[in-house]
């Protein structure tokens, strides 16, 4: 088993291990306990009272952050010939239809953070269907993915929309912002993402919903917080 670090160990001592702590309070604590040379990035970790075997159950959703998350995504938009100037008008970093398409078929590279299309040319993106849903770059309508209005839809993912999804053990994970951020910055992130998971309970889901929920840095110790 590897040792903590000095600096670890000095960060986990200023949290207590059993206790939950209100929002404010983990907010601060997390800055004070991200000791990196980076911008280290903040993520939530709520663990729900879901069962993901279900598919009526299955937590799915994207939201605006009001601050976004600080990090600069690299947008490719798979769009028919005669859009590809709208789109890269529109905010995308990579714009291209079937040639963009053919491109990754035949090298399996995908460099990009996310991907978005317009609705006439999903069907085209079967043919690399496999290699974009391996790394998550699928576009998907209930993630806000696919739109005909472009401009919309990567504007919003520019300003700071995510998408998230709870993974096989009913947890969800999101990047609500940088140590970098003022802490109203991130309480409003946080806010608004837990808010749109207390809407998002399956009415099949009995009993507590939120399990427990964990606010961390990049590198650093975590912190329960109080719900």
């Amino acid at each position: 088993m590897s040792k903590l670090s000095k600096r670890l160990k000095e960060a986990r001592a200023k949290i207590e291990s059993n206790k939950t702590y209100p929002i404010e309070e983990a907010i601060k604590l997390i800055k004070e306990t991200s000791q990196v040379k980076f911008d280290a990035s903040i993520e939530v970790h709520a663990h729900l009272g879901i069962d993901p075997k279900k598919g009526d159950q299955i937590i799915r959703g994207a939201i605006v952050l009001p601050h976004g998350t600080g990090k600069v995504l690299k947008i490719a938009a798979f769009v028919p010939e005669g859009k590809i100037k709208e789109a890269k008008q529109a905010g995308a970093d990579l714009a291209g239809g079937d040639e963009l398409i053919n491109e990754i078929k035949k090298t399996g590279k995908c460099d990009f953070d996310l991907a978005v299309a317009t609705p006439e040319i999903m069907k085209n993106l079967a043919v690399i269907a496999r290699t974009l849903g391996q790394k998550g770059l699928m576009p998907n309508p209930k993630m806000g993915t696919i739109d005909s209005d472009l401009k919309k839809m990567i504007g919003e993912l520019k300003k700071g929309k995510v998408s998230y999804k709870n993974d096989d053990t009913a947890n969800v994970h999101l990047l609500i912002g940088k140590v970098s951020f003022g802490e109203k910055e991130l309480l409003e992130n946080f806010q608004t993402f837990f808010d749109a998971l207390k809407k998002s309970k399956p009415q099949s889901a009995k009993g507590v919903f939120f399990k427990s929920i964990h606010l961390a840095s990049s590198m650093g110790p975590s912190v329960k917080i109080a719900v």
